[in-house]
């Protein structure tokens, strides 16, 4: 059985929360699981479980902490909440959050030294600044997956930074985000063979089963399948 506690994690300006979810094998890979607009809900907290229960040390910070703490939303009413502090959210403040997170992750003794990430909505695009900024002790993640992260499009003067294995996902009736932006992302890193760009027949947050008008199972699964074959490719048995 699936492990989980509260844990506290010490940032430049004070100390923020998160979810941590231990598998029943340690020390093991760790992985960062960055929130949706809902903030950390039954949503992520499950998905962390998922990670567990395939071997992961998942760990969900609090992104929203320095506006709201402990913000979260179960299904869709919190939407217009949830984008106003994703729109107030300060993206350098962010990444230094991530820095602090990954950082406390590598620290924990049940974590085996290797970290990924993965995001959803607005955790998607702070999972793409984890792949091209966050660097804990001169060391970034080992792998990342950002599902279907808005504005990602506006940021990939920094895509050469990315230093990791990454995988994106993004549903084609997306009303967020356009064919146009996603080309765009294909095209910044058309030459790295280790960055896949996925696509489905989905709308936007369709692995969100908290919230049944966005959930769509068949494209979920397989975005699923897919993140956890990556994980396991390059952080359970790295080549």
């Amino acid at each position: 059985m699936v492990a989980n506690r509260d844990e506290s994690i010490k940032a430049d300006e004070g100390v923020f929360d998160a979810y941590l979810a231990v598998p029943d094998l340690v020390p093991a890979p760790g992985i960062i699981l960055l929130q949706e607009v809902f903030g950390v809900n039954d949503n992520m907290r499950g998905l962390a479980d998922s990670l567990a229960e395939a071997g992961y040390l998942a760990l969900v910070p609090d992104m929203f902490w320095r506006l709201q703490r402990r913000f979260e939303s179960k299904d869709e009413s919190g939407i217009a909440e949830g984008m106003e502090l994703a729109r107030r959210m300060d993206l350098g403040a962010a990444v230094t959050d991530m820095t602090a997170a990954l950082a406390h992750l590598r620290a924990l003794p049940a974590c085996d030294g290797r970290a990924g990430g993965v995001g959803f909505c607005l955790g998607g695009k702070l999972a793409y600044l984890l792949a091209t900024s966050v660097r804990a002790d001169g060391r970034g993640p080992d792998a990342v997956v950002s599902y279907y992260g808005s504005g990602i499009h506006e940021m990939l003067d920094q895509a050469e930074a990315i230093e990791c294995p990454m995988m994106f996902h993004y549903g084609d009736r997306d009303p967020y985000i356009t064919h146009e932006q996603v080309a765009a992302v294909e095209a910044a890193v058309a030459s790295r063979p280790d960055i896949a760009v996925h696509h489905y027949d989905a709308g936007h947050a369709f692995s969100n089963f908290d919230a049944p008008s966005l959930h769509e199972r068949e494209p979920a699964d397989l975005a699923w399948g897919r993140t956890l074959a990556f994980f396991e490719d390059h952080l359970k048995y790295p080549a």
